[in-house]
């Protein structure tokens, strides 16, 4: 693997011409230490020849696997059985993909989930919600770790301890790991999924980077849902790409008179299939809940005040005062009950005081 992590690491060598040296050589390492005619023979252009002869010296294949093993990056290829199985399908997938956590990619059903980086409450809701719901559901939530869309469906899936996985375009190394105001999104991510990259420890996010991303993200799941979207957006890239690999398109009807919805309104027009409930996702891919355990739970009340307040509460934000007035608590003892449920996580604190069941 670490000559494959090399060869990775050189300019103009990407899947295909990674799956020519290796059919050609029969190993990264040979292709790795292979002169300047064989190299030629293998059908490579002269031009990458040239790349790999000159970066190469450049590189230290053992001091590049040390950085992975350092950094806690795993490598797979498509050969692997744990490689999923629905990106094998697309034109040229990655031959091989870098991962940080710990995710069995062929358990579950996948549901990429992508939106404008300009959310507004509206799309924040609708994205955490869904997410949420169909984490429950036993789906594998997948999105990019941008901020605004991306982030809010990562956390929905967080939220039920559900299972998520972040695309990036980057390395997943510490220092590359981006935005850096989602790095600690990114720990918890870790911790339930994992972060995918077909870039190798070292690559920074560059604008040329991202179209691979939203490659993979589209590739790996049965359908993606669009939240939120400006008519020309990286987003509708992703859902175009996800349309090319013969998947399933759904999209959040918005506000006719607001500009980010412009995008996801379209789509609805062109044939996405509009959704309002993860219950439309679900019914469209004929997929029931994955296991007992993972359906929503009941939650059981220890006492008659945490049964008052749990019949207020719903998947819908409420606040504090609301809660104590529909309640008809006191306040000291409705805002304790509510301070011990929270810590039971039988509900959760979205900001500002506002709870939700979770």
């Amino acid at each position: 693997m670490k000559y494959l992590n090399a060869l990775n690491k050189i300019s103009g060598v990407g899947s295909q011409k990674i799956r020519k040296l290796i059919g050609f050589f029969g190993s990264a390492e040979k292709a790795w230490n292979a002169g300047s005619r064989e190299l030629a023979k293998s059908g490579i252009e002269e031009k990458i020849v040239g790349n790999i002869l000159a970066e190469r010296e450049k590189i230290n294949s053992d001091e590049e696997w040390e950085r992975m093993i350092k950094e806690d990056i795993e490598m797979i290829t498509a050969e692997d059985e744990n490689y999923p199985k629905l990106l094998k399908e697309i034109p040229n997938p990655p031959y091989s993909l870098y991962i940080k956590g710990e995710m069995n990619f062929n358990s579950r059903p996948m549901i990429t989930i992508v939106g404008s980086r300009k959310l507004t409450s509206y799309g924040k809701q609708a994205a955490r919600g869904l997410a949420r719901d169909l984490s429950q559901a036993g789906i594998t939530i997948v999105s990019g770790m941008a901020l605004g869309i991306d982030a809010a469906a990562h956390r929905g899936a967080l939220d039920t301890k559900g299972k998520t996985i972040a695309v990036l375009g980057s390395g997943l190394d510490d220092r590359n790991i981006g935005p850096q105001t989602n790095f600690n999104l990114s720990r918890e991510i870790i911790f339930s999924g994992a972060l995918v990259s077909d870039y190798p420890a070292g690559t920074p996010a560059l604008p040329g980077s991202f179209p691979a991303r939203n490659r993979i993200m589209a590739g790996m799941a049965l359908g993606t849902l669009v939240i939120e979207s400006a008519q020309a957006s990286g987003t509708l890239i992703t859902a175009n790409l996800a349309l090319d690999f013969n998947r399933e398109i759904f999209a959040v009807p918005g506000s006719i008179f607001s500009p980010v919805s412009e995008g996801t309104n379209q789509l609805i027009k062109s044939g996405a299939k509009p959704v309002t409930c993860a219950k439309d996702i679900l019914e469209e891919l004929n997929i029931e809940k994955i296991k007992e355990a993972e359906k929503i739970k009941k939650i059981i009340p220890d006492s008659p005040e945490e049964e008052r307040i749990l019949k207020i509460l719903s998947g819908e934000p409420l606040h504090i005062d609301k809660i104590i007035k529909l309640s008809k608590l006191k306040t000291s003892v409705a805002s304790s009950t509510i301070a011990i449920m929270e810590m039971k996580g039988m509900i959760k604190n979205m900001g500002g005081q506002n709870y939700m069941v979770i």
